[in-house]
């Protein structure tokens, strides 16, 4: 399973908005063999059982198949998952997670079993919905999961006095900054920011890095016809409406980069999934500086926002720190239906 976990990884930036599924067919007879393998192909593609097994061959018969995500049971862009699974002859399918998309949610592994194909569910189930909280969220909710993506010196301030703010953080942590542009769909930032910094929102990686689309840039408000971020979607509206609207255009992934009063907004209403916070170890010095967020906060210290620190990385002299909510943040989102992955 973790062999289909590291195959899924190198289809994510390929797939969006459907799956990165990873799978690995090892025959019946060779338990020790290192196994056929897959990821979904593309945005049309084959799903990743499919490869496994064309790769596998005639030795799909009585082997045990492992699969990230739950085998799909409905007519989409491919055939059904688990008739290509029943029809090689496989034994047994170990699956890391249900698949929550209302056309799958447990048919998949319901035809398997029928079919008497030994199902076993949970495998590594914690880190695959790591992997896959994009796309989860996503087939929950009917909205993206929002990454408001934060660079601060570590006495709390994102901009100098003046505005300018360019390279509060170093070289390593900027690339990773990209990397989490490259794996997002849409890239949003406030009309203020593009005036002030005319950023162009573009993916920048090494090569071979970056093999995904560049992502949809969204503009809260309207940005200049001249401005770098151009073509890009202007939004003048309520934010739950945005995410509703983002979401039907097949966006798992929205990363909110600025500047502070869109940070404030985003938080306020309750509508970041993951804060990802660069601390650089520089100070201002004072309280002239501009502060990551801009508006009013929590009145007393009982009032504060209070998460959990999921993961902490050195890149180079700086910090990346990942901050979640302590409560299930899906509980009280409508549930839309989604279309065919």
């Amino acid at each position: 399973m973790r062999r289909a976990i590291a195959l899924a990884s190198t289809a994510r930036r390929r797939v969006s908005p459907r799956p990165w599924v990873g799978a690995v067919v090892v025959p019946g007879d060779e338990p020790d063999h290192a196994g056929y393998e897959g990821a979904t192909d593309g945005r049309a593609g084959p799903h990743a059982e499919a490869v496994a097994l064309a790769e596998a061959g005639p030795r799909a018969a009585g082997a045990t198949v492992y699969c990230t995500l739950e085998p799909c049971a409905h007519h989409g862009r491919t055939a059904p998952c688990a008739d290509a699974l029943i029809e090689a002859g496989v034994t047994r399918v170990v699956v890391g997670i249900d698949d929550p998309d209302p056309k799958v949610a447990g048919q998949g592994i319901a035809r398997l079993q029928a079919a008497g194909i030994a199902v076993d569910l949970g495998v590594l189930g914690d880190e695959i919905q790591g992997q896959l909280q994009p796309y989860l969220v996503h087939r929950r909710t009917g909205r993206p999961y929002v990454v408001l993506k934060l660079a601060t010196t570590l006495d709390g301030r994102a901009a100098a006095p003046d505005g300018s703010s360019r390279w509060i953080t170093g070289d390593a942590a900027r690339l990773d900054a990209h990397r989490l542009r490259a794996d997002s769909d849409a890239i949003l930032v406030g009309a203020g920011t593009v005036r002030a910094d005319d950023p162009s929102l573009t993916v920048r990686l090494p090569a071979g890095e970056a093999d995904g689309v560049e992502p949809l840039r969204v503009v809260l408000g309207a940005a200049p016809t001249a401005a770098q971020v151009q073509p890009a979607m202007e939004w003048d509206g309520d934010l739950h409406e945005l995410l509703d609207e983002l979401g039907s255009r097949g966006v798992l992934q929205l990363m909110v980069e600025g500047g502070p009063r869109v940070a404030h907004d985003f938080h306020r209403a309750g509508l970041v999934d993951r804060y990802v916070i660069y601390v650089a170890p520089a100070l201002f010095g004072g309280d002239d500086g501009r502060a990551v967020f801009a508006g009013s906060g929590a009145s007393t210290i009982d009032a504060i926002w209070r998460g959990q620190i999921v993961e902490v990385q050195q890149l180079g002299e700086d910090l990346r720190i990942d901050l979640v909510g302590r409560d299930d943040a899906y509980a009280t989102r409508p549930r839309r239906t989604r279309t065919d992955h």
